[in-house]
């Protein structure tokens, strides 16, 4: 049975699920709180890393800190995300409503001193 490092095994799986493997990338670091592996991948590719509700990036890290513990290490990922590449997902990227007008009774509320 072959052994992976932790770097190997990340960029294993990871390679595995995306559609642009050649993309795939990561940094290892040392520090005094463990092993921090940074994975960078293909915008196009994010939802697949991170999965419905952070699924697939919570159990890519619960292997992973199982690979750190048979070398007795305490290993976290971080997945890599550009400077303004979170959108608000509360936020209307559509505007098909914008052309109705919307009349809202408010009366009931109009004279309350608060």
């Amino acid at each position: 049975m072959q052994q992976y490092s932790d770097v190997e095994f990340v960029e294993m799986v990871v390679k595995a699920i995306v559609n642009h493997p050649q993309d795939v990338s990561t940094k290892r670091t040392i520090d005094e709180r463990g092993v921090l592996i940074t994975l960078h991948i293909n915008q196009e590719d994010m939802g697949y890393v991170i999965g419905r509700k952070g699924q697939t990036a919570r159990s890519i890290r619960t292997l992973l800190k199982i690979v750190g513990a048979k070398s007795n290490a305490r290993v976290n990922l971080k997945i890599y995300e550009p400077e303004g590449s979170r959108r608000n997902p509360y936020a209307r990227t559509d505007d098909t409503h914008a052309d109705m007008d919307v009349k809202v009774d408010t009366s009931m509320v109009d004279d309350l001193k608060i």
